[in-house]
C-alpha cells in the first residue's frame, strides 16, 4: 500500500518524518524521494540497519539509520535532539527480508531454526514451545494467535516434546498439522499458532501501544500517523488508539466522574481514515502478503 501511505502522510520538503519500520527501506525510499525532507529511519533488525547502507549514500544527510525498537521512539528522537516530527510511518509486524530468510525461523513453508527473534537477542520460540506449561502455552496461541483448537495443539506439542524438544520450524509444523483439520480457505493449519509465536516472542502488540504513544507525544500540529497493520489484533489496537486520540469514545457517564472529565477533554487529532482502507484488488493480485494490510491514519491537531 505505498501509494496509499504517501498519500495519507502527504510528504512536504523541508520536514522531518520517522519510518519506525524500516525493513527493505521501501517506504524510506518512497518518502524521501516525494519530497526534500529529513528521515529517521528505525529498526529492531540489525540485519535491516546493514541492509540500508547503500540507501544512506542515495540520501546523503537525510536519511538517519536508526538501530532500536519503534516503542522506543520518543527517547530514540530525543537522544538525537529532535523534538517534534512531521510524521510517523508504521509498517507492522515481520518484513518479507525475515519471512524469506529461513534460517530467521518465521516462515513454516521453508525449514530452519525455530527463532523468530527480529533481534537476534533473548529467548527463541524453541524456548516458549519446549518450556511452557500445556495451559500457559494454550493460552498463548488462543489470545495471540487467535487458534480455535490452542487446547488441542499444547497437548500435541507437550506430548511430542517428551520424546525430543522442538528445534526446526517444519518439526513444530508437522506437529501441529498432525492434529489439525484441513483450514477450507486453504491457509496452513499452522499459521495462527506461528503468529502467536512471533507476536509473544517480540512483544510486538505491547511494542505497538508504545509506538503509538510515542508518536503521539512527537507529532507536531498537522503532523500524521500513517499505521498499516495486517491481522485483526493489530488492527484493534491501532483503531482503538486513533479513535480515542480523536476524541470518538463512547459517551460519557453521568454516573462515572472520570469517564465524563475523558469526554469533555478537546480532540487533539482528528480521523483521516474513518474506517480502514484496503490494497487494491491490482496489488493484492500481484503481491499476495498485502491482501490482509488494513491502512489507518490520524492528523495532530494544531494547538
Amino acid at each position: 500500500m505505498l501509494a496509499e501511505v504517501l498519500a495519507s502522510l502527504a510528504p512536504r520538503d523541508g520536514a522531518t518524518y520517522l519510518d519506525g519500520t524500516f525493513g527493505g527501506g521501501g517506504y524510506s525510499a518512497a518518502i524521501l524521494s516525494a519530497a526534500a525532507c529529513t528521515l529517521y529511519a528505525v529498526d529492531r533488525d540489525p540485519d535491516a540497519i546493514a541492509r540500508g547502507a547503500s540507501l544512506v549514500a542515495r540520501f546523503p544527510g537525510r536519511l538517519h539509520l536508526v538501530e532500536g525498537r519503534f516503542g522506543d521512539m520518543h527517547a530514540l528522537m530525543e537522544d538525537r535532539g529532535v523534538a517534534a516530527l512531521d510524521g510517523v510511518v508504521l509498517d507492522l509486524g515481520v518484513s518479507s527480508y525475515q519471512i524469506d530468510q529461513a534460517e530467521r525461523g518465521f516462515s513454516l513453508r521453508t525449514d530452519g531454526p525455530l527463532d523468530m527473534r527480529m533481534e537476534k537477542s533473548g529467548p527463541t520460540a524453541a524456548e516458549l514451545v519446549n518450556t511452557l506449561p500445556e495451559r500457559e502455552l494454550a493460552d498463548l496461541l488462543w489470545q495471540l494467535g487467535e487458534e480455535r483448537h490452542s487446547r488441542r495443539i499444547a497437548r500435541k506439542i507437550v506430548a511430542a516434546r517428551g520424546d525430543a524438544p522442538f528445534e526446526t520450524t517444519l518439526q513444530l509444523a508437522e506437529a501441529i498439522h498432525a492434529v489439525m483439520p484441513r483450514d477450507p480457505s486453504g491457509m496452513d493449519s499452522a499459521t495462527r499458532s506461528f503468529q502467536a509465536l512471533r507476536l509473544r516472542v517480540n512483544d510486538e502488540l505491547g511494542e505497538i501501544e508504545r509506538g503509538l504513544d510515542g508518536a503521539a507525544k512527537l507529532l507536531a500540529p498537522g503532523g500524521r500517523l500513517v499505521v498499516v497493520s495486517f491481522h485483526s489484533l493489530e488492527d484493534r489496537i491501532v483503531k482503538r488508539f486513533m479513535r480515542d486520540a480523536a476524541g470518538r469514545t463512547p459517551g460519557a457517564s453521568r454516573f462515572d466522574p472520570a469517564s465524563l472529565k475523558e469526554a469533555q477533554k478537546p480532540a487533539e487529532f482528528r480521523l483521516l481514515t474513518t474506517t480502514a482502507l484496503r490494497p487494491s484488488v491490482a496489488e493484492s493480485t500481484t503481491n499476495p502478503r498485502a491482501r490482509s494490510a488494513r491502512l489507518r491514519a490520524i492528523e495532530r491537531l494544531a494547538a
